[in-house]
């Protein structure tokens, strides 16, 4: 009985993601079978030459292990996903591009989804299910919470902390911290787009431009 490995999202996250599962098997000599799980469908289909099926018809199957990549962006639904794996028996797969770059004193928990030239530098430790699109990096001695995304292009200098949910939009900067007064972006926190970040952002807000200030609510 052979594993079985899956990526949780069929859309533009989770497509693509396949790649770079893909590869990730090639690179370890392991012959598996990767699948699609979406929610969405009703009966099995193909998508981009993997099958794929919902989460039901997924459990179906017979395997040694089943492995699962959570692609999608939304980190609540993330959560929730995890959850039932778990409930289920299912490991948190975690999926590294070939030309990602990880230094000195790396700690990253299941399920995480980085993709091609992401770059995490020395003495860092991350949740579980982090995504860090492309071309994003953490530079040293951060602090990354569960669930949190970072869309592509993403800046995350020195002596920061980033905690639960938070969201951190494409090219966005995030202003270095020192050892003993870390930038703090808190749960929940949605970054902006290109916001270039300066000080500390309060959870459970929205901040943009640059410097980034806090999106008021009308």
């Amino acid at each position: 009985m052979t594993d079985l490995y899956a990526v949780y999202g069929a859309s533009g996250c989770g497509r693509s993601l396949m790649p770079v599962a893909r590869a990730q098997l090639k690179r370890a000599g392991i012959k598996a079978e990767i699948v699609f799980i979406d929610d969405g469908l009703s009966a099995e289909a193909i998508i981009n030459s993997h099958r794929a099926m919902n989460y039901e018809a997924f459990k179906k199957i017979t395997a040694a292990t089943k492995y699962v990549l959570i692609a999608i962006a939304n980190s609540q639904v993330r959560e929730k996903i995890s959850i039932q794996l778990e409930q289920d028996a299912i490991e948190l797969w975690s999926v590294q591009a070939d030309n990602a770059v990880l230094m000195d004193e790396v700690e990253i928990a299941a399920g995480a989804a980085l993709s091609p030239f992401v770059s995490i530098t020395s003495n860092i430790k991350i949740g579980k299910c982090f995504h860090a699109n492309l071309y994003s990096y953490v530079e040293h001695d951060c602090v990354i919470g569960d669930y949190v995304t970072f869309a592509p292009g993403v800046k995350c200098n020195g002596n920061i902390h980033i905690e639960d949910h938070a969201y951190i939009g494409s090219g966005a900067v995030i202003k270095q911290g020192t050892p003993d007064q870390p930038l703090v972006i808190g749960k929940g926190a949605v970054v902006g787009m290109g916001a270039v970040v300066t000080k500390s952002v309060p959870p459970g807000v929205t901040v943009i431009g640059n410097p980034a200030r806090i999106l008021e609510k009308k």
